[in-house]
């Protein structure tokens, strides 16, 4: 299966790009080959709500949408991580997202699988809800099947982050995919 992992953290070598290498571990151990796609540092200008692309593309933008587009409905599965900022995922990865706008239908027909991997300094039980109920929709609307969610609650540095069980977590979820 090919995998596709967003990842919307401006930190390169922070908690969320340590989950999602760990997914990619254990992903590309079950035989999987997965590409990590660096959405925070990518130039990827915000939507206009133009609706040139008439939702199903091509966007009028110049940016490096398009090639992350292609990468997108060239795989089978789309991963999201994301830091927890303010209750939901970050700005860079939302920006992402929000162009989904020009290629919905084409992700909609693909049913792919689909997973969250989040980290957030709060350990709080309550942390993650809006994040998960965004997920959930973002599911639902795009026709994908979730696989599941790793949420690294008291993951706010790279060493908390190390020394958690969310590693393993995430690792054994990129593992256990069929």
């Amino acid at each position: 299966m090919k995998i596709v992992v967003l990842e919307g953290s401006p930190n390169r070598n922070g908690s969320t790009h340590i989950l999602a290498d760990c997914f990619r571990q254990g992903a590309e151990e079950a035989g999987h080959t997965v590409e990590l796609i660096d959405v925070a540092h990518a130039d990827i200008h915000p939507c206009t709500g133009c609706i040139h692309c008439g939702y199903e593309g091509p966007c009028v933008q110049k940016d490096d949408v398009e090639g992350i587009r292609r990468k997108i409905l060239d795989a089978d599965m789309l991963v999201f991580a994301t830091p927890l900022y303010y209750y939901g995922m970050s700005a860079q990865l939302k920006t992402m997202v929000d162009r989904f706008c020009a290629f919905n239908s084409s992700i909609q027909r693909k049913h792919m699988k689909s997973a969250l991997l989040a980290v957030a300094w709060n350990s709080d039980d309550w942390t993650f809800g809006a994040l998960e109920a965004h997920y959930q929709t973002l599911v639902q609307y795009l026709n994908l099947t979730d696989m599941g969610m790793v949420l690294g609650k008291g993951c706010g540095s790279s060493a908390m982050t190390k020394h958690s069980p969310y590693t393993q977590r995430a690792y054994e979820l990129g593992n256990r995919l069929k």
